[in-house]
């Protein structure tokens, strides 16, 4: 396990976009950080830099039943989707792929 130099915890995609332009210009490494669900070792800073701890970015932004999508942002769980699609009919299944973020 290879921690990063720092971590950050934006809380708007504004925030995301001005501290990744900030470490573009620097050349300092990204390490993005959702829930902590994944199990493919992502978070490992390998060369440090900055972990951007996208968990407090919880937000759903729009359902749409008509076609079965969610937007959300990348905080959000598995387990608060289906508590938000309570009463709806829908669920989302441990293994699903395509979540789309914001």
């Amino acid at each position: 396990c290879a921690p990063p130099d720092i971590v950050v915890w934006p809380q708007a995609v504004g925030q995301v976009q001005e501290l990744a332009a900030l470490c573009h210009r620097c050349r300092v490494p990204m390490v993005p950080f959702g829930t902590g669900t994944g199990l493919e070792g992502g978070v490992n800073a390998v060369q440090g830099g900055v972990c951007f701890d996208l968990s407090r970015m919880d937000a759903i932004a729009e359902l749409s039943l008509e076609d079965f999508s969610v937007t959300v942002e990348p905080g959000v769980t598995r387990k608060a989707l289906n508590k938000h699609l309570r009463g709806t009919g829908l669920w989302f299944p441990v293994g699903t792929v395509g979540m789309r973020g914001v």
